[in-house]
């Protein structure tokens, strides 16, 4: 009877003490809160200027600990804030997905740890998406002497001139530019890889040539100068 009562007692205690050490999930009094903010790149955007705004009816995801699929979702409401609530205490990875051109999804996560009873605020997750996601630019400037029967006329920048660039795997150019006003011309969504500028160049017969320049894109989101100018000879 004694040897019962004691198994029992045992049963009894392990339940009390399980219930007291449940792992991350729900069940419990904590809530884990923050905010989602969507950083947009729209295309021809020279200066790689980015417009933040929140990220309204987003999904959000939570993954309990070390597993390895999330646990829960929620939506994003009108100010880009979410909440998940009655969790334990214990360690948690939210996420977000980010969405480049082509529709691939790329996840942003913060990590975050609970406490008993506690609020937990995730650092804000920040998404992106728009045409000039997961790309960089390229500018330079060109710059022109002026020649008429082989008579000098002037120089300065090269307006309207065209600049011409390939990937260095490839023979021929991909895409081309026109020089701007101020002499500077830009290759939007380029991404990483081994690249050559080129525009044409004359001599007093005529005769043109190529002015070539080597761009090595290593990053996304960065803009990649070329540090000297291009000066080319054409003759009016």
């Amino acid at each position: 009877m004694k040897i019962k009562f004691l198994i029992v007692i045992s049963i009894l205690l392990l339940v009390a003490l399980n219930s007291c050490n449940k792992g991350e999930g729900e069940g419990g009094t904590g809530i884990i809160e923050g905010d989602v903010m969507l950083v947009l790149h729209p295309d021809d955007n020279y200066n790689l200027e980015t417009d933040t705004t929140v990220a309204a009816k987003v999904d959000v995801f939570i993954v309990y600990g070390d597993d390895t699929f999330y646990g829960d979702d929620v939506e994003t409401d009108d100010k880009g804030h979410y909440r998940f609530k009655y969790m334990n205490p214990g360690k948690y990875t939210i996420f977000a997905y980010s969405t480049k051109p082509d529709g691939e999804k790329i996840a942003v996560s913060q990590e975050v740890e609970l406490k008993k009873g506690a609020t937990a605020t995730v650092p804000t997750i920040y998404i992106h998406e728009g045409k000039a996601y997961g790309t960089s630019i390229i500018k330079g400037r060109v710059y022109a002497r002026y020649y008429h029967n082989s008579n000098y006329r002037g120089e300065g920048w090269a307006y309207d001139q065209r600049v011409f660039i390939k990937r260095d795997t490839e023979l021929y150019h991909f895409d081309d530019v026109r020089v701007g006003m101020d002499g500077y011309f830009y290759f939007q969504k380029i991404t990483p890889g081994d690249y050559t500028i080129f525009t044409f160049t004359e001599n007093l017969n005529e005769i043109p040539d190529t002015v070539t320049r080597s761009v090595k894109v290593e990053t996304v989101g960065e803009i990649y100068e070329i540090a000297d100018t291009i000066k080319i000879v054409l003759n009016v």
